[in-house]
């Protein structure tokens, strides 16, 4: 999964279709985000010592990875994700649709020869 923390993401599947926002959160195990203000639910919180109020939050479930795109931040459209080396072997990630670099993921390796 090519998604990571604070990308902003628009939802294009489902009841939150149409739905901007931030990623709070990535489970690479399940490939599963959960996105600022998008699939939001009441839970139902019963009283206790930690919460001696108890009532109902609303708060931000997750949704499958394949239910969002990444927003192009010069297009302002969804795009996806690609992954390209650099010329100092680095990797970094880009937008697919107007080529724009969204930040390097790894450095660039060090030369096997050295060891």
């Amino acid at each position: 999964m090519k998604f990571r923390v604070d990308d902003e993401v628009i939802v294009i599947a489902g009841a939150d279709k149409g739905h901007r926002g931030k990623i709070l959160k990535v489970d690479r195990d399940k490939d599963k985000v959960v996105v600022e203000g998008a699939a939001r639910v009441w839970k139902h919180v019963r009283q206790s010592q930690k919460n001696p109020q108890g009532g109902r939050l609303n708060k931000e479930m997750p949704m499958s990875a394949s239910n969002v795109m990444l927003v192009d931040p010069s297009t302002g459209k969804p795009t996806r994700i690609g992954v390209r080396y650099l010329e100092d072997g680095s990797k970094e990630r880009f937008a697919k649709a107007s080529g724009e670099s969204l930040g390097q993921i790894a450095p660039a390796k060090a030369s096997k020869a050295a060891s």
